[in-house]
Parts: structure tokens; C-alpha cells; sequence
């Protein structure tokens, strides 16, 4: 039987991990293989994913409608041998992916016999400045999109709520609109019955132009919350987006998930148990020529003074 694949897409930030672990959570017994791409060498994104009960796959460094694609294929085939193969397939692109690339490698015919694709989801972020409605790449996200995820419309008033489902709605008329608050989505809705794909047209494949680039950093040993505060505080004006997990030397025995989107920071505890590796571990996202490497190493230098 074929094995139906999820993609799902969405512009950095949006709430993509929540959804799929959400996800995930609800899969009832069902074998679902998720395969995370994020955009850098660490794949902080995959340590996040919980709950699949056919495993996690990370593609990291890089994103999948480029330099990985290679990987992606390889990757499915992989899951595909599997056996007992997995009920479904769920891939989370990177924020800066552009759907339409992958959606054109998984019309590859030896992929679409075993494994098609029934739905793309894209989330879209209620709270977001409404200029972001005209960038190009999330504008191709929610064209491809069969199904839009309205995430964090609880940290907007109806109004607002209302106008962005509008706008939503104009910039894709096919799609189904849903909210999805938390990342909660009826998994029906989602994951289809096996047998309703369609064969999707795409464009002919663009140059690629690099927009975005990313930066890693890490420490072995617990930091200073104060200081990473304050490196934080210094870079933040010029990042679209940081995440990590953070170990501070103030709470050694907590793990945080540490979220930049749109100059706001949020630390949040996780469970020591869930985390595979020990120490900080930072991915910094910016549009290319807006930050150096030493500018992030001169100002993380103080989170490695402990306080």
C-alpha cells in the first residue's frame, strides 16, 4: 500500500515543530516517519520532534529545495525499505525552503508510486507584521498550500485574527483554512485517506539565490544567563530568527528552549530526560551580509563567563 507523505512548510518562526509534534502526539499507533530539515549543522529542530513512532530523520545544513536534495530522495527510499514500512511520512522543511522545489522532486514517478504526496501545510503566523504577507518565499508557501494552519491567533485580537484570514484566503482561494492555536489540528484534515493525491504542476525550477545563511554556536559547559541575555539583547536587531537549547550555569539542572522570532525572545524549561546531547547549542539566522561570525563570537563570548 502506498505510504502518504505530509509536507509541511512555513516561514521561519511560524510554528512548524510544535505542529508536527502535535501531530505526532496524536498518531494513535500509526508508524509515522518524520524527516526534520533544518537550516544549519545543527538540527535543533529534530531533538525537538518527539513521539514518531518510525523514527526521525535529520537533514541538516542546508535546505532541502537545493543543496539536499539529493538527501531527501535517498532519505525516503531508505524509509521506504523499511520494514514494516511506516504508515506515513512526515517532512518539515526549513523556514527558508521554498516548497515548490520539493513538491517538484517528489513528483519523481519511482517516489510517487510508493510514497505520495496527499497534503501540503503551510503555517502561517497570525502574529506577524502584515508586510511579511508580501515576501516572495512565504508567498510561495502558502501558494502550494492545500491546507494554511493559522498559528498563534490567540496572541491577536479578533480583528486582527479576521484581516489575516482574509488575506490568507486572497493570497490562496484553493486552500482550506484552519487555526491551529498550540499546533493543534484534527489529523483527518491532515493526513488523508491513502488514495487522494493528485499530480501537482510547478514551475520550472528557478536559479537559487542565497538569502539566508546561518550561524552556529556552542558551549560544553553551563553559561551565564546574564550574559547570553545580553548577547542576545546586541544580535537580536539583526537576526530573522535564533533557537537553541540552552544550559545556564545559574539552573544547571534545567534544559531551556531557548526561541528568537521577530526580536522576541522566549526561554522555555524542557525535560532533562528529552535531550539526547548536554550542553548550549545556538543556531543564528540572518539574510546574508547582515552579520559576521565574529560580531556573534565577540558578543557570545560574555554568555561563556559564568556568573
Amino acid at each position: 500500500m502506498p505510504v502518504p507523505i505530509l509536507l509541511v512548510t512555513g516561514f521561519l518562526g511560524a510554528g512548524k515543530t510544535t505542529l508536527v509534534n502535535r501531530i505526532l502526539q496524536q498518531a494513535d499507533g500509526r508508524r509515522i516517519a518524520a524527516v526534520v530539515n533544518d537550516f544549519g549543522a545543527i538540527n535543533i529542530d529534530a531533538e525537538l520532534i518527539a513521539g514518531a513512532e518510525d523514527g526521525v530523520v535529520s537533514l541538516a545544513n542546508g535546505c532541502i529545495c537545493c543543496s539536499l536534495e539529493g538527501d531527501l530522495l535517498r532519505t525516503l527510499s531508505n524509509l521506504l525499505r523499511r520494514t514494516p514500512k511506516p504508515d506515513a511520512i512526515v517532512i518539515e522543511t526549513s523556514g527558508v525552503a521554498d516548497p515548490e522545489d520539493i513538491v517538484r522532486n517528489l513528483m519523481d514517478p519511482v517516489i510517487w508510486r510508493e510514497a505520495p504526496l496527499e497534503t501540503v501545510l503551510c503555517v502561517a503566523d497570525a502574529a506577524s507584521p502584515e508586510a511579511d504577507l508580501s515576501d516572495p518565499l512565504l508567498l510561495s508557501q502558502l501558494r502550494v498550500a492545500d491546507l494554511i494552519a493559522v498559528s498563534k491567533g490567540d496572541l491577536v485580537d479578533k480583528p486582527t485574527l479576521d484581516a489575516r484570514r482574509q488575506a490568507l484566503s486572497q493570497i490562496n482561494r484553493r486552500a482550506t483554512l484552519v487555526e491551529a492555536d498550540g499546533g493543534e489540528i484534527p489529523l483527518d484534515l491532515v493526513l488523508p485517506e491513502v488514495g487522494t493525491a493528485r499530480e501537482r504542476t510547478t514551475r520550472p525550477k528557478r536559479p537559487s539565490t542565497d538569502r539566508f545563511e546561518s550561524f552556529n554556536w556552542t558551549a560544553a559547559e553551563p553559561i551565564s544567563l546574564a550574559g547570553f541575555q545580553q548577547a542576545i539583547g546586541r544580535l537580536a536587531s539583526r537576526l530573522v530568527r535564533a533557537k537553541g537549547i540552552l544550559e545556564t550555569a545559574e539552573k544547571p539542572d534545567v534544559a531551556y528552549l531557548f526561541q528568537l522570532t521577530r526580536g522576541k525572545a522566549t526561554l522555555t524549561p524542557l525535560g532533562r530526560d528529552d535531550m539526547a546531547k548536554s550542553g548550549t547549542r545556538i543556531v543564528f539566522i540572518a539574510e546574508v551580509d547582515r552579520i559576521v561570525r565574529s560580531e556573534i563570537d565577540e558578543a557570545m563570548s560574555q554568555a561563556g563567563r559564568k556568573s
